[in-house]
């Protein structure tokens, strides 16, 4: 076993656990402050969200020639990683979730597995999926339908909002996929820092009517919480992408199952508001169990694990 298998399971437990706990925080963000209802008020605060992740992750980084390996990757990519996983997902992702729920976001950002699988054969020279990756994407594909169809009370609108979650966990796949492709001209932490942070800016240029209302970001409640979901972007991500680096995309698709699950169990517990319906239990026991399946038929594959560009 390479020594980096041994973190596998670790890090994606760490991972599941913080983006699961975004879901309620960004809500709680919300019944703090009502003016955040505004679509230019959430982009302000998902900005200034990201940018500090950026920041927080830059003295980890390396601040010694952190812009000089900035400046010698290759630029292409970096520009389409901070587009990709840092702004379209986040723009889609925020709108989602004003339209629709936190559990139903949940779930359905899960679907980047099935994006990435699909993805990576084409874009980065990875294993084509095999028949019991296709038989996961059907089911996966079913179940995202179902949870939709019937989300449950507070869920808004959960045609818009599935559709916003589907397409932004499309981008995080892009995202983690050019972010693969700098791995020979840069290192995870700079260029997550780098994505973070530039991505984060785009996102306060695009809320520049809500600037007024900044000061009110400054509130110890909200501060507390901005500067938590912070944390949790710059540490996921750190972590996530370094993940990206060492294994195949099948494998790491099958253990993505671990974050619509913890992020739809904190969401029910930590949300008042919002009550899960049968279709989430439904079509996230087909979606969950369809990554969990992946995953099994990975491990029979040992050959597959590691990625062996």
């Amino acid at each position: 076993m390479p020594s980096s298998q041994k973190f596998l399971i670790p890090c994606v437990l760490i991972c599941s656990l913080l983006w699961g706990s975004a879901f309620p925080a960004i809500k709680a963000m919300y019944r703090l402050w009502p003016e955040s209802q505004s679509w230019d008020a959430r982009l302000l605060v998902a900005g200034i969200r990201f940018c500090i992740a950026g920041l927080m992750l830059a003295p980890i980084a390396g601040l010694r020639g952190y812009f000089s390996r900035i400046k010698s990757a290759e630029r292409w990519p970096m520009i389409a990683v901070a587009l990709a996983q840092t702004f379209g997902q986040y723009l889609l992702f925020y709108a989602g979730l004003a339209l629709s729920s936190g559990v139903l976001g949940a779930l359905l950002i899960s679907a980047g597995s099935f994006w990435w699988m699909m993805l990576a054969p084409p874009m980065l020279g990875s294993p084509a999926p095999r028949r019991h990756h296709w038989l996961a994407l059907v089911a996966g594909a079913i179940g995202a339908t179902i949870a939709v169809l019937r989300p449950g009370a507070g869920s808004g609108s959960p045609l818009l909002g599935g559709l916003c979650f589907l397409t932004a966990a499309l981008c995080g796949a892009l995202g983690i996929i050019f972010h693969t492709r700098l791995k020979h001209s840069i290192d995870t932490r700079t260029a997550t820092s780098c994505s973070l942070a530039a991505g984060g800016v785009l996102l306060v240029v695009c809320g520049s009517t809500a600037w007024p209302e900044m000061g009110r970001m400054l509130a110890p409640d909200m501060l507390g919480l901005t500067l938590y979901l912070a944390f949790v972007s710059a540490a996921a991500f750190a972590l996530w992408n370094w993940l990206a680096r060492q294994f195949s995309a099948n494998l790491l698709a099958g253990y993505r199952f671990l974050i619509p699950l913890s992020g739809m169990v904190l969401s029910s517990l930590l949300i008042p508001e919002e009550k899960p319906g049968a279709g989430i239990f439904i079509g996230g026991g087909l979606i969950i169990g369809a990554l969990i399946f992946t995953n099994r038929m990975e491990q029979r594959s040992p050959e597959a694990a590691i990625d062996p560009r």
